[in-house]
């Protein structure tokens, strides 16, 4: 009877070849796995003004309003992405950053001005990949909204912790509330600090730092002017051109510090700043206003020429000392004079 061939048992040889060829394959085709690279879901999208009464490609927003004023406007939000895109939707205040750009504050912040003015339809919305979708906003002030200019935005940013690395997109708001308008710029802690020179007859460098601040109800930037002179207005020395200001809102404050030059060391300074308010309008014209000026003053004493005047008199009291007692020294001594008896 025939019997059916059984494979030959294997060796220990044989066992340890077959695990070692199960391993090599099972590492070849994790190293495959990890070689692919994963499709990275693209992330873009654009706010632009919604096109209507107020017409159309404009950059932002700009309402004048009464108080207890409303109207209706609307924001388009494009996905230029290859998937779903969930923003959320806000309005928020304006400010300047030191660096001196305008900024809007983030979802966290309680909104004040045009952040609690402005109010969305819908908190946040869910644009298909390649399509667009227009979120209407309302601005509604309150009756006893104060007057004068106000900044803040519209912000989108991705509804997800984490989604696209944090960007925001906005655009800004700019907003009048109809009344009197108040433009005014203050300087505050002024300060002149002059450091000296060892040339007795030379001249040194002073720093004169300041704080700008818009004590106003409008929006300003400052054209500045600084000098240093001594007393009765005396050696006046005109620091180079300061640049302006960027655009302070109502409230804001910028710090500034300028170097002036050649500064006669005349006992007590006089530093003074000339801030002229540059208003501009919704047009993007600017108007210069009347200028206003601030000064300090601080002692400026020129201790190196104190110190050779010092030195000099020091010696001039020390060589009539010497003659004096070299005068002294030389005169001959006197004979008393007695008177003879006479008997």
């Amino acid at each position: 009877m025939n019997r059916p061939l059984r494979p030959p048992a294997p060796t220990a040889a044989g066992s340890l070849a077959q695990a070692v060829v199960v391993v090599l394959l099972a590492t070849l085709g994790l190293l495959g796995l990890g070689a692919a690279p994963a499709a990275a879901a693209e992330t873009s999208w654009t706010v632009t003004t919604a096109s209507g009464d107020f017409g159309s490609g404009r950059r932002n927003y700009s309402y004048t309003l009464n108080p207890g004023g409303r109207l209706r406007d609307g924001l388009v939000i494009a996905n230029h992405g290859t998937t779903p895109l969930h923003l959320v939707v806000y309005a928020a205040d304006g400010f300047t950053t030191e660096q001196g750009r305008l900024d809007l504050r983030g979802r966290e912040a309680k909104p004040a001005r045009v952040g609690a003015w402005v109010r969305t339809d819908r908190p946040d919305v869910t644009v298909p990949p390649g399509e667009s979708a227009e979120v209407p906003f309302t601005v509604a002030l309150p009756q006893d909204a104060e007057p004068g200019e106000y900044m803040g935005g519209i912000v989108t940013e991705p509804a997800s912790a984490g989604a696209a690395d944090g960007r925001r997109l906005g655009i800004r708001v700019r907003l009048r509330v109809g009344g009197e308008l108040r433009p005014s710029l203050s300087v505050r802690d002024l300060d002149v600090r002059y450091s000296g020179t060892p040339n007795p007859l030379g001249k040194g460098d002073a720093t004169v730092t300041y704080t700008i601040r818009n004590t106003g109800n409008a929006i300003l930037a400052a054209r500045q002017a600084v000098s240093v002179s001594g007393p009765f207005g005396r050696w006046d020395v005109q620091a180079p051109a300061v640049d302006d200001s960027p655009q302070l809102l109502p409230g804001d404050t910028w710090k500034v510090s300028v170097p002036v030059h050649g500064v006669t060391p005349a006992l007590r300074l006089t530093g003074t700043v000339t801030l002229v308010p540059l208003l501009t309008d919704a047009a993007g014209s600017v108007a210069p206003l009347a200028a206003a000026e601030s000064a300090t003053h601080a002692w400026a004493p020129p201790w190196a020429l104190l110190l050779v005047l010092l030195v000099a008199c020091g010696l001039v009291v020390a060589a009539v000392a010497a003659r004096r007692r070299r005068e002294a020294g030389g005169r001959p001594g006197r004979v008393p004079h007695r008177s003879a008896a006479v008997s």
